[in-house]
């Protein structure tokens, strides 16, 4: 029945968007950030002592 490709065409198409959606989703919330400590929040400032 060649009348139904398309309707076979648009759940594949949903199917493979699912998939790709499950995926990108379970990457991104799978990451798991480094805690920052107070220690590596404040900057490290160096002084330079300039002598012209």
């Amino acid at each position: 029945m060649p009348q139904m490709a398309p309707l076979n065409w648009l759940t594949l198409m949903t199917f493979f968007i699912m998939i790709v959606l499950i995926f990108n989703s379970m990457n991104f919330f799978s990451f798991i950030y480094p805690i920052k400590n107070s220690k590596s929040l404040q900057k490290k400032t160096t002084l330079y002592n300039w002598k012209w």
